[in-house]
């Protein structure tokens, strides 16, 4: 599971390595947590008119925490609580906070610079000299930007306008190299979707039957883990 990224600062590296050109006005957080705004790339919904103007790619705002379209206006405040920042791939397309995004194709990407978990394990924190687990930076180790795989969703708020949500998809990590070292023992390991960058345009622009293919590990000598000891 994911709850801490470092989203993308760059500008320029929207377009580099998403070719997308990021919002107008950047959001005002980087350093992102549940719940915060931020910024993620989906196919415009306008994308089939035929519409020349429409561009590939569309950087978005939205709430990083899924909130179901169907949620009334009494609702939001309890909806607003659950952990719904990430996605079991496992069982997203069954339950009702994501099974609408997932059976629509509503896929997106959330750019990153970095993403955050913690290691538990006893000799590091008696490395760091410290009881708590040691928050871990993951990077790539080509020094671009992670692209990882998400679905996105428009919800009313509570004055009846229109906001979008998003959340990241996750995948089984027992057995991953680098990710089963992390986390608390003796509960599953869980990872995020990293895409690889061939895949950016095909992820956008796939079907719900063919959301599976996509959901992959990512390779772990392509990733460096740096603790960051608090």
């Amino acid at each position: 599971m994911c709850s801490h990224y470092v989203a993308l600062k760059k500008r320029e590296q929207m377009e580099k390595y998403f070719r997308s050109r990021g919002l107008p006005v950047p959001p005002s957080k980087w350093d992102m947590w549940p719940d915060y705004l931020g910024e993620f790339i989906r196919r415009p919904p306008e994308w089939d008119s035929g519409d020349e103007a429409v561009p590939e790619r569309q950087a978005e705002l939205g709430r990083w925490g899924m909130i179901p379209p169907g949620t009334h206006a009494a609702k939001l405040a309890e909806a607003e609580k659950k952990r719904t920042y990430n996605a079991r791939a496992e069982t997203a397309e069954k339950l009702w906070t994501f099974r609408n995004a997932w059976h629509k194709g509503n896929h997106c990407i959330i750019p990153a610079e970095a993403i955050y978990e913690p290691d538990h394990r006893p000799e590091m924190k008696a490395q760091f000299e410290t009881e708590y687990a040691i928050p871990t930076r993951f990077t790539r180790a080509d020094g671009a930007p992670m692209g990882i795989a998400g679905l996105w969703d428009r919800y009313k708020d509570a004055s009846g306008h229109w906001r979008l949500s998003y959340t990241m998809l996750t995948i089984n990590a027992d057995h991953h190299p680098l990710f089963k070292l992390y986390h608390a023992p003796n509960k599953e390991k869980r990872m995020v979707v990293i895409l690889p960058d061939s895949a950016y345009g095909d992820w956008l622009a796939a079907g719900p039957a063919d959301s599976r293919d996509f959901l992959q590990p990512y390779p772990a000598d392509a990733l460096v883990a740096t603790p960051e000891p608090r």
